[in-house]
């Protein structure tokens, strides 16, 4: 029995037990938090936020989903005043009895003004002052205006007789009326595509 007590090896493998536990436990809290696939797992989620904020960001520059009703509204909007602005240029020029070019200069001037007058209104009744509602309708209107004007006048300019005729003529009426169908046809495309972008009449939107 003393023999049994005192053997070698039942001695040497009591003390060997905790340095294995010990070595285990050590060993095995090592690598669980050394695994590649714990810190891979880590880095997703370091990176989570990241993609939480691209997908916000997607969100935010959502405009590129702009619907054909919004880019024709918008072209509507545009529309609206460049008739009144002509119409009235028109108008002035032939009372005046001034030549082709200068009624439809003035006519052009007039398409811009009133143009930019309406989109200034709406933003002036959220709250804004006027120079910066000015800068909303410069930067909202004017590429959708310049379209606008080139088709609609280019339209005039290539209908026979219709620079020759006067207020009292239905020609006059036919034409301008097929200038605007043109114009509204042209620059909706290109409404769209500049919401798309969060331009044009996109830097409006947040003041309705």
């Amino acid at each position: 029995m003393e023999r049994h007590d005192v053997h070698p090896g039942h001695e040497h493998h009591q003390p060997s037990r905790p340095e294995h536990t010990g070595g285990s436990e050590q060993t095995g809290q090592g690598d669980h938090t050394g695994h590649p696939g714990q810190a891979g797992h880590a880095d997703h989620a370091g990176h989570h936020p990241g993609h939480a904020g691209h997908a916000g960001h997607a969100g935010h520059t959502g405009h590129a989903s702009a619907s054909w009703a919004m880019a024709a509204q918008a072209t509507l909007h545009c529309l609206t005043g460049c008739a009144i602005g002509e119409i009235l240029g028109m108008a002035i020029g032939t009372a005046l009895a001034w030549h082709n070019v200068p009624t439809m200069i003035l006519a052009i001037v007039l398409a811009f003004v009133f143009g930019y007058s309406l989109t200034m209104r709406g933003v002036l009744r959220a709250g804004l002052d006027v120079p910066t509602a000015l800068r909303v309708a410069l930067a909202a209107d004017t590429v959708s205006i310049a379209v606008m004007e080139l088709a609609d006048n280019g339209t005039i300019l290539v209908f026979p007789g219709a620079m020759d005729a006067t207020l009292s003529d239905a020609l006059f009426w036919l034409s301008l009326a097929l200038s605007f169908v043109v114009a509204f046809a042209v620059t909706t495309p290109v409404n769209r595509w500049m919401i798309g972008r969060g331009k044009g009449h996109a830097v409006v939107h947040q003041y309705h």
